[in-house]
Order: C-alpha cells, then sequence, then structure tokens
C-alpha cells in the first residue's frame, strides 16, 4: 500500500488522521515555506483568510482539501494548477439546527426571556409560533436541504428560491425572478447562499423593503450576502427583525449598531460543533484513499 505524504493545520489533527491511515502527516499552517516541493494533500486551517493559499506556488499539490463548505475568494489566491475541494457533508446538519435554534430564539422571545430570568423579572409574553408561518428559503444546496429537512416537522408553509424555476425531488423551487413576490408575503427569510459575485449584497435595502413590518430575517450564509448598512438602517426600529450567524465585517468592531439591534446574533458557530471533527475526518479518509487509488477526489470546486 502506497503512503502519501500530508500537511495538516496542527500536530493534532495530524496525530487523529496516523491512527486512521498508514499515511505521512506533517503540521503546516501554510505559513512559511512548505515542508517539501511535493504534497499529496494540503489541509488549509478552519475558518482562515485564503490569502497563505499562496504560498503553494510551485508546489505539487495532488489536492487542497479544505475544512469549511464555502470557497470564497479562495480562487484569488490559489496558485494555478491546483485541485481544491471543500467539505461538502461536514457542517450541513449542525448549521441547520443552528438556523432552526435562531428562527426559535427570534420567533419565541428568548434571548429577551433570558435577560429577563436573570433580572429576576417574571413576564409571560405571547409570542409568535414557528408553526404555520410563512418561510423563504433562499438557496437549495447542500444546507438548504438539510434546513428544508429540519423545518419540516414545524408545519410551515415553507416557500424554497433557487437561482431558476424548476421542480426538483421535493416539489416546486422558486426562482430568483419570483423573489419580489415571495419577499413581500414572507413572515420569515432564511438565506443559506454561497457567497459569489451573484449574492454579494444581495440583501440591500431594496430586498428588506419587500418585506413586512416585522418579518424575519436569517442569515447562516456569509456575512458579505447582506449589506451591513441596510441591516442597521432597518433593524434600527424593528421594522425587519434579525437573526445572524454570519456579518460583515467578522467581528464586528466595538459599539457596533448590530450588536443591540439583532435579535440574535452568533458569531459564525453554523457548522463549529461535536459533530464536525468525525465528519471531517470520515471525509479527509475517504479522500485520502481515492489518492490512494488513482480515483478522482470528491467535492472538487476548483480546478486552477
Amino acid at each position: 500500500m502506497s503512503t502519501l505524504f500530508v500537511t495538516t493545520p496542527d500536530a493534532e489533527l495530524a496525530a487523529e488522521l496516523a491512527a486512521l491511515t498508514p499515511d505521512e502527516f506533517v503540521p503546516w499552517d501554510l505559513q512559511g515555506p512548505p515542508p517539501a516541493p511535493a504534497i499529496d494533500m494540503v489541509i488549509p486551517p478552519y475558518m482562515g483568510s485564503p490569502r497563505p493559499l499562496a504560498n503553494l506556488a510551485g508546489v505539487a499539490v495532488r489536492l487542497v482539501q479544505s475544512q469549511s463548505i464555502g470557497y470564497d475568494h479562495v480562487a484569488d489566491w490559489l496558485p494555478a494548477g491546483h485541485v481544491y475541494a471543500n467539505a461538502a457533508g461536514v457542517h450541513e446538519a449542525s448549521t441547520a439546527e443552528l438556523t432552526v435554534a435562531l428562527i426559535l430564539a427570534a420567533q419565541r422571545e428568548l434571548p429577551a426571556l433570558v435577560r429577563d430570568a436573570d433580572a429576576e423579572r417574571w413576564r409571560r409574553p405571547f409570542t409568535a409560533s414557528l408553526a404555520d408561518r410563512r418561510v423563504t428559503l433562499i438557496g437549495v444546496g447542500g444546507v438548504g436541504r438539510a434546513i428544508a429537512a429540519r423545518l419540516a416537522p414545524f408545519e410551515v408553509d415553507l416557500r424554497r428560491v433557487g437561482r431558476t424555476r424548476r421542480e426538483d425531488a421535493q416539489g416546486l423551487v422558486y426562482g430568483h425572478d419570483d423573489l419580489p413576490r415571495l419577499l413581500a408575503d414572507a413572515e420569515i427569510v432564511v438565506v443559506a447562499v454561497p457567497l459569489t459575485a451573484e449574492t454579494t449584497r444581495m440583501i440591500d435595502r431594496e430586498f428588506l423593503a419587500q418585506l413586512p413590518a416585522g418579518a424575519l430575517l436569517v442569515n447562516v450564509a456569509r456575512g458579505a450576502v447582506a449589506d451591513t448598512d441596510a441591516l442597521v438602517e432597518f433593524s434600527a426600529d424593528g421594522r425587519v427583525r434579525l437573526a445572524l450567524d454570519v456579518v460583515d465585517p467578522e467581528p464586528l468592531p466595538a459599539g457596533h449598531p448590530l450588536y443591540h439591534q439583532a435579535t440574535v446574533l452568533t458569531p459564525h458557530v453554523g457548522g463549529y460543533t461535536t459533530a464536525m471533527r468525525p465528519r471531517l475526518l470520515r471525509l479527509l479518509v475517504a479522500q485520502l484513499e481515492r489518492l490512494r487509488e488513482g480515483h478522482e477526489p470528491v467535492n472538487v470546486v476548483l480546478r486552477t
């Protein structure tokens, strides 16, 4: 059995993989010179800037295997001649869990009730349900599918939106051309799209102005999918409620209005749970086996 040469972002991941496969694992966080002129697999740090990928210039790498689903701006830094795979299958379930948690927390006013309990106040507000609400889900990729599956038991009226109108195994997928009508009728809007040139600042003033007063916007995509100034403007008086796991910039600077105006704000932790590591290890081991056997890797999203 051939032995592969693999770099990992830290010694801990190297040790975990070494216990699972016979390959050679060397910690390298993409800072400084590469440990060898030829590397079978490079695993970059999790949630890091793609800028250090530029250090792969002149290195013969069979596969760059990300730990994330998103790969925005990777093409700006990945040198020519490289293959880049994302971590599809690792984070979708946890991100979908958090999406439902954000919706429920906002609808049932859980942040305010927790603050009441901290202050020893006993208050019983009449809150909004998730059941029977009109939910527009923008994004029908892996995360979108996981969100849709988890919303189904909550008895919502779900409208899924992709780039173009079509039918799939779950029924009708609306297109972006349908968004004005869907937004005007939505009580909850969930955004779960990749960050691309097309989706950057998709959530702008025009988008938010189409929502009914009091609608809830949930962003679990990328912060730059939304115009931050527009979010601040429309949430200032509660015109639109916000449940955000991602913002632009990250982290928000001290004193930023969204710290106080968002109904729920979490620090980009959608996929960052105990489910991540076992799923990641399974993906990495499977990719190494494919490389060893000369098969094409899965989840390839870029070839530069």
